[in-house]
Formats: structure tokens, C-alpha cells, sequence
């Protein structure tokens, strides 16, 4: 019997297919990781302000370090899924080796830099002299676990590329499961305090990477894939990422600013900015999922040599990144009485709010193509454009953002700065997009 042909709207229902399939698992895990950091405070918390203060501080020092090293999952991400394409899964666990490789070097020395650094870091960062022993203890323990860390990035995009974004889910509600236990019992019931805290995660993280590992060495030994560190390799992977760890710089420096100049906006500027901020990291978390699923979807057609399949989930994948942003921004303006009430009281801070949010439920449509198109052209290894185009949006961001308070503006005017930083990525990502540069075909751009 002659199969049926294929016709755009099975052709759109395929990616579709695909696109839940990976996102919707991706979202999932991508929500348990600040759950870690809500337990934390949750049980520290009811030690005292001091502990708790001392918890933020580590706990923000923490995020930033590994936050800096997400190329770790995005580089072997794409790497692997264009392995995969080209039909060699040895190759592409190979790949995926020298991430993990690669990861394992990085937290070692991120480890040996952070113990001893820790008193001038919380420092820098300027805890009360109550709260700073309690960051400090924090600080130090927890960087034992940074190396476990860099290894779930690291495995999470080999399983990413692979096309499996179920297991990282389970890893993740296994680990923050075992986090909240750990944390109670030795917080209160081994009498530890905050450095019961401190180990209760990082064995945590050590048991959820030691979990990858048993995945990813299953499959190295079912398809005969060496395991053994490769110097080549582990520079190969080094390199891709160089481009990608600019673009994260470039974005966190973005979010520096921004923070900073809400901060010379006044009190009630600077709380209203931060519970802004946190609504708008959440939205992007699930458009996020979306750019998880299209690098693992175009590394493959790539990988394959299937130039028309990456053109078409790159559009598909676009559309969907603008029906999110529209149900998000839509979402953002109809709860806004459900959810402000939650984060403050303050009838000044409210104010501030109100306009500033509405900002960001109509930049949502912008962001959602954003993220996608971020996704694309990771999942493509176009990392040296990426690097590119945000140090150009930062270029231009940093300026308008710096110039809001002498200009008289306040919270809102930074958020119309935010959304220019936005509009300027989307022009950038376009640019590149219609321009079919970043279509390299092969196992290897």
C-alpha cells in the first residue's frame, strides 16, 4: 500500500508531536530546580532571620556560579542530537562524555576557588555581620556539591540530545524529594541547623548526579561507547561553549543592570522590580521548555542533513513560541488581583506594580519567539552569533537602562528598556534566522 502523503498540516501535527513530547517534560524539570531553593528557605527559615538571610545570600552566590556554566547543558545538547541524526549514537555518547568530562574538571576548580573565597564573597555581596558566618558555612559546604551540579547540566543535555527529556523529569522530583527529607533531618533532627541544610543538598545533588551517570554509562556500554576521558574531546567541548558562556555573561549582566537601577529608583521601586522580575522568570521557564525542545529537534534534522525538517519545526516551533507568549501575557493581565496580594501589602509598591507588569504581558508574544529562536540556533551550534547578538543587545540596553532614573522615569520606563533589550534580541535572532547561515548540515557544523 503507497504511504499517505505528506501534507503541511500532518506535517505540522508532527512537530507538534515532537515539540510537547520535549517540552512539556523539560518544563517540569526546569520548575524543580528553584524548588530546591524554596525548601531551603522554607526549613531554614524557622531557625531565624540570620539564618535565613545568610541563606539568600549563599544560595544567590550559588545560582550565579552555575548559572554561568549552563553552556554545559546547551553545547552538549545540540552536539549530541546532530550525533544522533547522522544515525552514530556511540558517537553521540562520546560527545556526551566529554560534556560530563568537561563538567567534572570545571566544578573542581570552581570548588578549590570557592572555599577560600567564601568570607570575601559573602563580603562583596554585603551580609550583615549576623547573617555572614551563616552564609559563609553555607557557602563552603555547598560547594562541595558544585561539581555534582555541572554534571546534571552536563547529563541533562546528553539525554536532551538524545531526545529524552522524561528522565531528566524523574531525576529532578527525585532529587528535590530527597532534598526536602534530607534537609529536615539533619536541620532539626541531627540538630545541624543551616549546615545540615547545606549537606542535605548537596547530597542530593550528588545522588541525582550519580543517577545520570548510571543512564549515560548504560547506554555508553549497550552501544560500545568509550567512557574514558578524551583531551581532544574535552577541548572540542570547551570551545563550543566559550561562545555560549559570553551569551549567558552578556544576559546576566542585562539583569545586573536592571536590578541595580531599580534599586537607585527607590524602595518601593527596587520590591516592585523584584516581584516583576520573579513572574517574568517564571514565564520564561515555560517558553524556555519550548527552546530545550527545538535544540534537541533541529541537532537532529541537522545532524540528518534534512534541511527542510529544520526550516519547518523552526517555524512550527516559532508559532508556538508566539501562541505561549500571547496565553501568558493574557494569563499575567487576568490573575494580576490573584497574585499581587500574595507578594506585598504596600499600596506604594502596588502602584508601582500594576503598570510595570502590563509592560511585560504585552513584551510576552516578543519573548516567546525570542526564546525560540535562542533555541533554534543553539540546537544549530551557532553559539559564536549567539555571543554576538547579545553583546550587541547589551550594548544597547545598558545605556537607555542607566539613563531611566536621571531622566526622571521610573519602574515601568525600565521595563519598556527591558523590552526594547528584547526587541532587540528578536531582530538579531531574525536577522540570522531568515538569513539560512546558521543551516550546517552533518554530524559536525
Amino acid at each position: 500500500m503507497t504511504p499517505a502523503p505528506t501534507t503541511p498540516r500532518t506535517g505540522r501535527r508532527r512537530h507538534d508531536r515532537e515539540i510537547v513530547a520535549l517540552a512539556v517534560p523539560a518544563f517540569g524539570a526546569l520548575v524543580a530546580e528553584p524548588l530546591f531553593v524554596m525548601v531551603d528557605s522554607a526549613i531554614v527559615g524557622h531557625l531565624g532571620t540570620p539564618q535565613l538571610a545568610g541563606l539568600g545570600i549563599a544560595a544567590a552566590l550559588l545560582m550565579t556560579a552555575v548559572s554561568i556554566f549552563v553552556f554545559l547543558a546547551y553545547a552538549t545538547t545540540a552536539a549530541v542530537a546532530r550525533r544522533v541524526g547522522a544515525g552514530d549514537l556511540p558517537a553521540a555518547i562520546r560527545q556526551g562524555m566529554d560534556g560530563i568530562w568537561l563538567a567534572l574538571l570545571l566544578g573542581a576548580v570552581v570548588v578549590v576557588l570557592a572555599i577560600p573565597s567564601a568570607p570575601w564573597l559573602v563580603d562583596v555581596f554585603g551580609a550583615s555581620d549576623t547573617a555572614a558566618p551563616y552564609a559563609i558555612t553555607y557557602l563552603r559546604i555547598s560547594s562541595f556539591g558544585i561539581p555534582a551540579m555541572l554534571v546534571v547540566l552536563a547529563a541533562t543535555g546528553v539525554l536532551r540530545g538524545l531526545q529524552d527529556t522524561r528522565t531528566p523529569l524523574y531525576v529532578a522530583i527525585g532529587g528535590f524529594t530527597a532534598n526536602g527529607i534530607l534537609n529536615v533531618v539533619l536541620v532539626y533532627g541531627a540538630g545541624l541547623g543551616i549546615a545540615g541544610s547545606a549537606w542535605g543538598t548537596v547530597m542530593a545533588q550528588v545522588g541525582m548526579a550519580v543517577a545520570y551517570l548510571i543512564v549515560v554509562v548504560r547506554g555508553a556500554r549497550k552501544h560500545g561507547a568509550s567512557l574514558r576521558p578524551d583531551a581532544a574531546g574535552i577541548r572540542a567541548s570547551a570551545r563550543a561553549g566559550v561562545p555560549l558562556l559570553v551569551r549567558t555573561l552578556s544576559l546576566r549582566a542585562v539583569l545586573m543592570i536592571a536590578t541595580a537601577v531599580a534599586a537607585r529608583l527607590g524602595d518601593s521601586d527596587i520590591a516592585a522590580h523584584q516581584i516583576v522580575l520573579s513572574l517574568w522568570s517564571l514565564t520564561a521557564f515555560a517558553l524556555d521548555a519550548i527552546a530545550i525542545a527545538g535544540q534537541a529537534i533541529i541537532g537532529r534534522y541537522l545532524g540528518a542533513g534534512d534541511e527542510k525538517g529544520a526550516r519547518e519545526a523552526c517555524r512550527r516551533m516559532v508559532e508556538w513560541g508566539i501562541g505561549c507568549g500571547i496565553a501568558l501575557g493574557a494569563l499575567i493581565i487576568l490573575a494580576r488581583p490573584l497574585f499581587i496580594p500574595l507578594f506585598t501589602s504596600d499600596p506604594a509598591v502596588k502602584d508601582t506594580l500594576l503598570p510595570a507588569l502590563l509592560v511585560v504581558a504585552l513584551s510576552q508574544p516578543i519573548a516567546g519567539v525570542v526564546f525560540v529562536l535562542d533555541g533554534v540556533l543553539m540546537g544549530a551550534g551557532d553559539g559564536r552569533y549567539l555571543a554576538w547578538a547579545m553583546l550587541v543587545t547589551l550594548a544597547v540596553f545598558a545605556p537607555v537602562a542607566l539613563l531611566v532614573p536621571s531622566l526622571g522615569g521610573g519602574l515601568t520606563a525600565l521595563w519598556w528598556a527591558m523590552t526594547l533589550m528584547m526587541a532587540v534580541r528578536l531582530i538579531t535572532l531574525w536577522v540570522r534566522t531568515r538569513s539560512g547561515r546558521w543551516i550546517v548540515t552533518g554530524a559536525t557544523r
